[in-house]
């Protein structure tokens, strides 16, 4: 009696579940908005992995930083994000800097498959010391106003150039590298430009340059 009860029971599961499995067999549309979903999921993770590597001496944002970025629009955008180190002074300690930088190339020159150029490179950065000495809200211990600008944040402009060597990526790990260099200025030093006519372009422009490893 148990024996055929056990029958019956998994007879009449086999009865109802097997239209449901052959229905989700035969049902193309199943699989494939599982695979958009998937692949639209894995897509917007794929966008936040860096596509190249840059380092940079000079700049205002330490004596050397180093970083990871994102390209795209054609390649006409650029944004960076770099650690610099400010070394040791004779009366302070080294410093850390973080720096979030966007580029804008808006020509390319190509001399055949290898090599291209862009004659202009411009844009923003913002840069900022990671150090308790000093600060982006002027502190209490000062009357109100005494300094109107932040000691921590600085805004910078810059213009520049950049040429790059397109590699076989069949041999090579990187898809590219690049060499470039940019002049910039922050926004305190081009006050006391306007403030003050006498200053030569050493006192207020800093040079910079650079390296970029395009893997992706």
């Amino acid at each position: 009696m148990i024996i055929r009860m056990k029958w019956f029971i998994s007879n009449l599961i086999v009865l109802f579940c097997f239209p449901v499995l052959l229905f989700a067999e035969n049902d193309p549309s199943a699989s494939t908005r599982y695979d958009k979903r998937a692949e639209k999921y894995s897509s917007h993770w794929q966008k936040l992995i860096p596509r190249y590597y840059k380092g940079q001496f000079a700049g205002s944002i330490g004596v050397v930083s180093a970083g990871v970025g994102w390209n795209y629009y054609r390649d006409h955008w650029e944004t960076d994000l770099l650690m610099g180190i400010v070394p040791k002074a004779s009366d302070k300690h080294a410093m850390a800097t973080l720096t979030l930088k966007q580029n804008y190339y808006p020509w390319k020159i190509k001399f055949g498959e290898k090599v291209s150029f862009e004659p202009l490179s411009c844009g923003v950065f913002v840069n900022t010391l990671l150090d308790g000495d000093f600060w982006g809200k002027q502190p209490d211990k000062y009357p109100d106003g005494y300094y109107w600008f932040s000691t921590r944040i600085r805004s910078h402009i810059f213009i520049g150039e950049r040429i790059t060597l397109h590699l076989n990526e069949k041999k090579s790990w990187h898809r590219s590298i690049s060499f470039f260099y940019e002049l910039s200025t922050c926004d305190l030093y081009l006050l006391h430009k306007i403030g003050d006519h006498y200053l030569k372009p050493k006192d207020y422009l800093s040079l910079a340059f650079g390296i970029k490893l395009q893997v992706l």
